[in-house]
């Protein structure tokens, strides 16, 4: 399929049906297992090489789907010059933001300033779409997830922002905002098979990333690292980029970009419920009322809760 075949074909947003809350909170927990991943990988490998292998192990998984199923799309040079700006805000700014930032700051702090990606996804999309502007009840929503997160995670690292990591911080913050662009940017591609995307996608960072890999970090001198950073580095590249991207290009050609930008704050959900049901820790209070407020938050964005409550009030 050409790049001029698939702007031709009309591109309708749907409502999030249940199938669709299904596939995003599947992906927050993919991607909630990539900080888990992450600060494994991170103990022996440097933070830019990690966020190249990340992306490359990805690319030759989704290759190996895309050959296995016959997906494909004629590339032209136009569109391999957006794929190669996605790369760029998608994956090349805030991976290398993140993999560094991981290494000054507790996981917690950076799931709070990751959970701010749907703020600057609804300012993007308010300027640069025009069926993605924002409604009241979004921007309520977005705003009440916002704080359920940062209520979720506790006072103690809401304390640590600004001090001797505020560069780590801002990078974390980078990254978030890059997300926003990298969400609105996508959609253009919503008509194309979203395992080619992702595929293409990841493909267009990994070579962007290479030379300054070899200038920089030189990995054929680094010690091999040991099992169980292989262990996370794989699943890192394979599920919480390769199979992750196929998900999020699903939803964000489906639902839109501030719908996809939601699974921020269902991570660090995904992430705490992860630890009571493997690890056996204790909920504390402060974790429900911030699940209670993200809640809260998603039906004020979805709106229909609020709609069949106003049509109930109408027929009363």
């Amino acid at each position: 399929m050409s790049a001029a075949n698939a702007r031709s074909i009309p591109a309708g947003l749907q409502p999030m049906g249940p199938m669709d809350w299904a596939a995003l909170g599947l992906l927050s927990l993919i991607w909630g297992a990539s900080f888990f991943f992450g600060k494994v990988a991170v103990a022996e490998i440097p933070p830019f090489t990690m966020a190249f292998g990340r992306v490359a192990i990805g690319a030759l998984a989704l290759f190996v789907i895309a050959r296995a199923r016959g997906i494909g799309f004629q590339l032209t040079p136009r569109l391999a010059a957006e794929f190669a700006l996605m790369a760029v805000i998608a994956n090349i700014i805030p991976f290398a933001s993140i993999a560094w930032s991981q290494q000054h700051l507790p996981s917690g702090l950076s799931s709070i300033l990751n959970a701010a990606t749907p703020l600057f996804t609804v300012l993007v999309a308010q300027g640069f779409t025009r069926d993605e502007k924002f409604t009241t009840g979004k921007l309520v929503g977005v705003v009440l997830g916002f704080i359920g997160v940062a209520v979720m995670m506790g006072p103690a690292l809401l304390g640590q922002l600004g001090g001797h990591n505020l560069p780590a911080q801002l990078a974390a913050l980078a990254a978030t905002i890059s997300y926003g662009f990298a969400a609105v940017y996508g959609r253009r591609f919503r008509a194309l098979p979203a395992v080619a995307v992702a595929m293409a996608q990841l493909t267009a960072s990994s070579l962007i990333m290479l030379p300054f890999i070899l200038a920089l970090d030189r990995p054929w001198t680094l010690p091999v690292p040991s099992a169980p950073v292989i262990g996370a580095f794989l699943g890192l590249g394979v599920l919480s980029t390769g199979i992750a991207y196929i998900l999020y290009f699903r939803i964000l050609a489906r639902n839109g970009a501030t719908n996809i930008s939601l699974v921020t704050f269902l991570v660090p959900v995904s992430a705490i419920l992860l630890g009571a049901l493997v690890l056996g820790e204790a909920l504390e209070p402060r974790e429900f009322a911030g699940f209670g407020l993200i809640a809260l938050g998603l039906a004020a964005i979805d709106g229909r809760p609020a709609r069949m409550m106003a049509a109930r009030f109408r027929r009363a």
